[in-house]
């Protein structure tokens, strides 16, 4: 079954949908430039569905060392999303052991990683010069670069997924997990319940008909 991570989440009640509908990540995100940003007395309101198989992903843009250690003492995070050099992410990762996914944007074939000294990879287009946000833009790339790819780790296919062109875009990249955040919201930073069921449906009608 194609794993799925919905990041981005505020509300309880979205994170309450997302246990029912047993997604396999939720992604908190720890920066505040984002319209989807939750401060850790937010996180602290979320219920805690460790048990149900739910892993919490903390996003980060470029933090600081002290920054991942204030929010990992304080709220619980079982893997660490981070858009940085490989070299921070990879001491982020021996510092505070804590399952580290690096975001890596891509225009052509060659701008895939041949090796990854971290746990997993997010695969996204990269901003553009205009965009205010590493990630979380909305913005596609042309999938079939992956499809061929001999990835080192584990890897989540991001960026400009919606419920209607997610079928197309694991046939055409070969994505084993999918990672979305505007493409389930009518409002910036809202999620919508209705665009979620829809995703995840979508997916998993591929998922049956492939099985």
């Amino acid at each position: 079954m194609t794993a799925i991570k919905i990041c981005g989440v505020k509300d309880p009640e979205i994170y309450e949908l997302l246990a029912t509908l047993k997604v396999n990540w939720v992604g908190l995100v720890f920066y505040e430039s984002s319209p989807r940003f939750i401060s850790i007395d937010q996180v602290r309101q979320l219920p805690d569905y460790y048990n149900e198989g739910i892993s919490r992903v903390g996003l980060f843009v470029k933090p600081t060392l002290d920054e991942v250690k204030r929010v990992l003492e304080t709220v619980r995070l079982d893997i660490l999303q981070l858009y940085t050099t490989p070299e921070i992410a990879r001491t982020i990762r021996e510092i505070f052991d804590v399952p580290v996914w690096l975001a890596k944007g891509i225009k052509e074939r060659s701008d895939l990683p041949k090796t990854c000294s971290i746990d997993g990879l997010v695969i996204e287009a990269p901003p553009n010069h205009s965009d205010s946000r590493p990630g979380g833009n909305g913005r596609t790339f042309d999938w079939q670069l992956t499809s061929a790819w001999n990835a080192p780790k584990p890897w989540l296919l991001a960026g400009g997924l919606t419920p209607e062109n997610v079928v197309q875009a694991i046939q055409q990249s070969g994505a084993k997990a999918v990672d979305v955040s505007s493409g389930v919201e009518r409002r910036k930073g809202e999620k919508d319940p209705t665009l979620i069921r829809q995703f995840i449906q979508n997916i998993r009608t591929i998922d049956f008909n492939q099985s």
